[in-house]
């Protein structure tokens, strides 16, 4: 197969799909808006498109004059930014694609799915909208969008089933890829007798840092435990809240038992995943996170707010704890439970590895993806 992505940045959660193609012997061409830090490029290079002259005006003065203070600014392009149309109509057509998968309904994705319905190409949105999800907007604004997006849709979030949720005809539920890394019997626990808590997320407010940090420093007087903060600390308001984490640590005089890291590069991250023993997702509005398979993989125990768009792929009390949504109280009652409880963390780490093993591997995604394209042909 031919296999073309169209979207904003090229995700580190994206290097087992394109190992997997490519080891299959398919080939795989990746078009970005952008290029990002700190992401993985050993499997793929992403070609970094843009945007059009036009827009990259509007977006300037968007962005440094009419909402210069507002930090969201910075991600308007996402849904409004527009391609140089010429280049990307090339680009589809000397590629000669099976398959085109666009990311999210934004002008980029209704200007590709346009280019490839011209050109005869099928095209798939995939985006992180539940699979379980309530009727659609009938104004006039969702229904054209509607019209300009791609019929058939993947998602890696199931949702939940509830009154008044439905998962439509041209829906499919695609999972995140992950590869198994180390197997329990493969790794050690517990460095220096203590219990490693590791914790990886850009250095924002609502990944809830400081909240982790308030449980830790609360459970470390009973129980021998260090943290690790990891974090993308590129913008400048990044970097203002990862100066907040980094003081809070030194006002508290956690130095000891806190670490916080910034920037670290992918190749280094195995090195992390295998010194910890449990792996935390304190943040809200995670739409979906595919961090908890990466520490699945290296056979930890996740902790994880149950508003999080993938915590479905934490099975509670099986492969870790799901707890309430900014609840602090919460968060330290799910971590409790792990730390004061060693043969505990053994054992969920070890059944969220065979997860990973049985139900997020490359060829689950690969079914996926060929099932929509059948509905398409």
């Amino acid at each position: 197969m031919r296999v073309m992505y169209v979207a904003p940045r090229f995700h580190t959660n994206q290097c087992a799909v394109v190992k997997g193609w490519i080891e299959r012997g398919d080939k795989v061409s990746f078009i970005s808006h952008y290029k990002a830090i700190i992401e993985d490029y050993s499997y793929i290079e992403p070609i970094v498109l843009g945007y059009s002259p036009i827009y990259r005006l509007i977006d300037f003065l968007y962005v440094n004059v009419v909402h210069r203070k507002n930090p969201e600014a910075i991600v308007y392009k996402i849904q409004h930014g527009f391609p140089p149309i010429l280049k990307l109509r090339k680009m589809i057509k000397s590629f000669r694609p099976d398959a085109v998968i666009v990311r999210e309904k934004s002008m980029y994705s209704m200007v590709t799915y346009w280019l490839c319905k011209r050109q005869g190409f099928p095209c798939i949105l995939y985006n992180q909208n539940p699979l379980w999800s309530e009727p659609d907007k009938t104004d006039l604004l969702h229904r054209l969008v509607n019209k300009l997006s791609p019929e058939m849709r993947m998602t890696p979030v199931l949702g939940v089933q509830k009154p008044g949720t439905t998962v439509k005809e041209n829906d499919f539920f695609v999972p995140f890829v992950a590869e198994s890394q180390a197997a329990p019997e493969e790794r050690t626990y517990f460095a220096d007798a203590r219990i490693n808590i590791l914790c990886i997320g850009k250095y924002e407010i609502r990944k809830h840092h400081l909240m982790l940090l308030e449980v830790v420093e609360e459970l470390q007087k009973q129980y021998p435990i260090n943290l690790t903060l990891i974090g993308e600390a590129t913008t400048r308001f990044q970097k203002e809240y990862h100066e907040k984490v980094e003081t809070y640590v030194k006002e508290h005089h956690m130095e000891q038992f806190v670490t916080v890291k910034t920037n670290v590069p992918r190749k280094d991250m195995d090195g992390e995943y295998r010194n910890a023993d449990i792996y935390v997702i304190p943040s809200t509005r995670e739409t979906a996170s595919v961090s908890q398979l990466e520490a699945m993989s290296f056979s930890l125990p996740v902790i994880c707010s149950d508003t999080n768009g993938t915590a479905s792929y934490v099975e509670d009390s099986v492969t870790g704890y799901r707890f309430k949504d900014c609840d602090k109280e919460d968060l330290k009652k799910k971590l409790e439970l792990l730390v004061s409880d060693r043969e505990q963390i053994r054992r969920m780490g070890a059944a969220g590895y065979r997860a990973v093993e049985e139900k997020y591997h490359f060829q689950r995604y690969y079914d996926g993806v060929t099932e929509i394209l059948k509905h398409i042909n």
